[in-house]
């Protein structure tokens, strides 16, 4: 049965070629979002990084789907050694000095049925990285 994807936005102060780069640029993306060994804003890049939760690492793959660049990018999101796919869209609206940053994540209902796979263990990180992670990174780099 398919479920709603998590919808998470937010309107961060910064410009949106700001917030393109912190999305897009492996040495930023490092210091707020995941440490990962390879990035490219390409269509058919594939990427990887680790994720933990309660001292289980989580292996994440992904391949960017779709991207149009200072505005979309759009990539699967599955765990190696586990069933499903979903997808991940990041979409950036520029709003003067500020950007709107509008994530859905879609699919999660294919993901094996285990409490680390719930619902809202996705809200939960993705508020956390898109309300606070991210923000943080960018008032940084402003000052």
């Amino acid at each position: 049965m398919k479920t709603l994807p998590v919808v998470i936005e937010r309107t961060l102060n910064a410009p949106v070629d700001r917030v393109w780069e912190a999305l897009t640029k492996l040495e930023q993306m490092k210091q707020w979002y995941f440490d990962m060994p390879a990035f490219k804003p390409e269509l058919g890049f594939e990427f990887q990084f680790e994720g933990q939760n309660k001292g289980m690492i989580f292996h994440h793959r992904c391949q960017i789907t779709e991207i149009i660049l200072g505005k979309k990018i759009q990539f699967s999101w599955r765990y190696e050694g586990y069933e499903g796919k979903s997808i991940v869209t990041i979409e950036l609206f520029s709003e003067g000095e500020k950007t709107r940053l509008k994530l859905t994540h879609e699919g999660i209902e294919t993901f094996p049925d285990m409490p680390d796979f719930a619902r809202n263990n996705f809200e939960t990180g993705w508020t956390s990285i898109i309300g606070t992670s991210l923000p943080r990174f960018l008032e940084t780099m402003a000052g």
